[in-house]
Parts: C-alpha cells; structure tokens; sequence
C-alpha cells in the first residue's frame, strides 16, 4: 500500500494503512501526494461503517504522527475514532514525530504494538530514513557498462551529442520510471556536453527530478537540453562568472571544486529538503561518490555489447543484491558492503 505513493509524497515518507475488523479488511489507504490526507485518514475515511472502527485493530506502517503540518494529526483522528488497537511497523525517526505518536496513542487508551515487519517497512521507507538520519539524501548510482566493462566510447571532437546506446529499449525505459521515483539526478559535465541529456521522464508517466549538473567552470553550452528552462535545474560551480543571458528555472549554487565535492553536494541537497537522488553519470562523477562512500546503491545494467575500448566504468564493492534479466540486458543491484 505504502509504496503507491512513490515519488508524489515528499518530502513526508510513503505510508500504507488496513484496518480489520472480525478478520476483513473494512478500510485501507496510502499517503496522497504531498500536501493532501495521510493514509491513516484515507484508511479511515474508506470505512463505510463508522460502528465498526469501535471494535477494529489498525495496521500502518509507520508510527502516526502527532503534530500539525499541512494536515492534522493522524494520532488525535485514530484516537476519535475509538479505535481500540493499532499495529505500527517502525517508529518514526522524524524529530517531530519520534515517539509522540505512540505516547498519544497509549494515554488514550489504545493498545499499540511496535515493530511488526520493522525492517520491511524501513525499506520502504528507505529515502525518508536515509534523510532525516545521515543528514543527506537517499543516493543511487546507475549506469550501464558493456561486457568488457566500458561505459563509453572515446568521443572525437566532431561526434554527433547522441549517447552510444549499451541497454535495450526495456532497460532504458525502466530507467524513466526510475526517475520519476527520485527526487533529483545528477550527471557531470562531460555527461551533458557528450550526449546533451534531457534527463527528464519521456518513456514513463511521473514527474520530472530536479536536474542537478557539474560544471566547474560553466562549460556547457546555453543551448543543451538541460538549460531548456522545462524541470528546474541546479547547477554546482565555482565560477563566479555567471550565464552571459538569464536563464529560466536555472539555480547556481557555488562548491569549492579543491574540496570534497560530493558532501557538499550532499550538505546542499540536505538543506534544500532533497530526500534522494539517482546519478546517472559519468564514470568520474559516479567514482567521486563511491570513494567518498555517499552512496546506498547501486542499478548497474550489462548490455549485450562490446566496445573493445573505451571509457572504463566505475569500480565498486558491494554486496549483490539482486541479478535480473531484462531482455538481452542483465540488471545488477548492488548495496554496500557496510
């Protein structure tokens, strides 16, 4: 239930609530897109005989919050409710919230039981966990790599900017749906000047990410896509000289290039509420995060190709979480070995 809200709740976290009465379902629902009820609301409002909730238990899976926000508290609405019993997978580690919810819960009388598939729902949750507790955005790192283990060709000066295709038209639709998902992608210079990217969602209905560039020195051309003015963009660099014409939805956020650029990136994401981010390339950008450990994982695709030659992938270490064939493509996932 939970995870139907992928990618419309943030930046509050995806949450799935049933409540059974006599051993039926009488009510369910998922967090709305952000700003709208919470599920606990949905779930109850669902219910067509409000009598029943007197005797009901409710599951949700993760602790109700406590607290005005955009919408009242789920806790003091369970609580109106009567209902008797409510089940919840993990606390919430939002300090707004961290056991509040519950407390609200047992003074009024509720019979509560925590940590019920506790780390099932904290997977769900991965990005909002991720944010609130390691002060930075969920990061995931993907790329697709040939079977010789190269991501690209050497580039001459006077080649098309189109990318050289290693996954299938499946994987690379995969990969829109990945992005409607996340909150940002991140590519690098030499990422955007080679193949002039979009990097928006055209293959799968969702919402655009917020685009996230590299440029040091404010090389890339004014006329690529990722200037177009369609998604807003952020662009990190220490060059204090700006556009030479004003460009629309276009933010610049200066970094000291000298210093460890991938935590300040992270430092300013977490300042501007970003809860995850999916970097897409290149290898230089995607090898600067893994060696800074700022990752949590990795969607590697091996195309049925071989260069021969070429621009090497990243090298990472991990545990393998999961190897899929789609299509001619092999999808590896990949989390880190801490």
């Amino acid at each position: 239930m939970a995870k139907n809200g992928l990618g419309t709740t943030r930046p509050n976290p995806m949450v799935g609530c049933v409540i059974v009465c006599d051993d039926a379902i009488i009510g369910e629902g998922y967090t709305s897109p952000y700003g709208g009820n919470h599920a606990e609301v949905n779930a109850i409002t669902s219910v067509k005989d409000k009598g029943l909730l007197e005797k009901a238990t409710l599951y949700v899976s993760l602790e109700p919050c406590n607290h005005y926000g955009k919408t009242p508290p789920c806790s003091d609405l369970i609580v109106k409710s009567k209902i008797p019993k409510v089940v919840i997978g993990v606390i919430d580690e939002h300090t707004i919230v961290a056991g509040k919810g519950i407390e609200h819960l047992k003074k009024n009388g509720c019979e509560v039981i925590v940590g019920v598939l506790e780390s099932e729902c904290k997977e769900s949750n991965k990005r909002f966990f991720t944010f609130h507790s390691k002060k930075r955005p969920y990061i995931i790192l993907k790329w697709a790599e040939t079977q010789d283990g190269f991501v690209d060709l050497i580039r001459e000066k006077d080649t098309e900017k189109k990318p050289n295709w290693i996954s299938n038209k499946y994987s690379q639709q995969l990969v829109h749906k990945w992005r409607s998902e996340e909150h940002a992608i991140l590519v690098g210079t030499n990422t955007v000047i080679a193949d002039n990217p979009k990097l928006n969602v055209r293959k799968w209905l969702g919402k655009n990410p917020i685009r996230l560039i590299l440029d040091n020195s404010l090389r890339i051309p004014l006329d690529s896509h990722v200037f177009d003015g369609s998604v807003k963009t952020i662009v990190f660099t220490s060059s204090k000289t700006l556009f030479s014409e004003e460009k629309q939805n276009v933010i610049i956020e200066y970094v000291d290039y000298a210093a460890d650029v991938p935590e300040q990136i992270c430092d300013i994401l977490y300042k501007n509420n970003i809860q995850s981010l999916m970097i897409e390339g290149g290898t230089q950008t995607l090898q600067g995060f893994i060696n800074a450990d700022l990752w949590d994982e990795a969607r590697v695709f091996i195309g049925n190709k071989k260069f021969g030659k070429g621009l090497k992938s990243p090298e990472i270490e991990g545990d393998v979480k999961l190897i899929e064939e789609i299509d001619s493509d092999i999808l590896k996932i990949i989390n880190p070995l801490n």
